[in-house]
């Protein structure tokens, strides 16, 4: 853990929470999508759409499909970014960073949307959820955006090469 860096760290810890809990509501919603609309962690989505836009049941079946695709893409985003994280390489230099900041992004807009909507039907515990897993996004986010890039680390040798050819290209220009 000495080469991890804290955004990475805290990432893990993340995709921990996202990936299984948003999949299993995603699978949810795929086999039975109309009652899984209506549970807890949806039902303000669900709420909203049918008081604003008196959808019918194909087209509340369409919103939940969408809602599931939207929650799968944020939990494959935070998949492929533990994939990259197991090379050091990768995990060293920092290039695991887009797909976290990717899954970051859209759960952050999944998740403030939802808070949002639960916040105008009237679910409080639906809107504590929402925000409890916008916080945690957001709290990720600003840890990537504190942090320091990853250092670039230069053999000595290499090292050594640069700077004594350094003077010679100063003094041929």
């Amino acid at each position: 853990m000495a080469n991890w860096r804290m955004s990475s760290a805290n990432g893990v810890l993340i995709a921990a929470y996202f990936i299984p809990t948003w999949l299993i509501i995603s699978f949810r919603i795929m086999v039975s999508p109309i009652h899984a609309f209506y549970e807890r962690p949806n039902i303000s989505v669900a709420i909203f759409l049918s008081d604003h836009f008196h959808l019918a049941a194909v087209s509340t079946v369409r919103a939940a499909w969408l809602l599931a695709l939207a929650k799968v893409t944020v939990a494959a985003f935070f998949a492929l970014f533990l994939a990259l994280l197991t090379r050091p390489a990768i995990r060293k230099s920092g290039g695991c960073d887009e797909a976290l900041a990717i899954a970051l992004s859209l759960g952050s807009i999944i998740s403030f949307a939802s808070m949002l909507m639960a916040s105008h039907a009237g679910e409080m515990e639906a809107m504590r959820l929402h925000a409890t897993e916008l916080l945690l996004l957001l709290g990720t986010a600003i840890v990537m955006l504190v942090e320091r890039p990853a250092a670039i680390v230069v053999p000595a040798e290499e090292r050594v090469e640069l700077t004594s050819n350094y003077p010679q290209a100063a003094q041929n220009s």
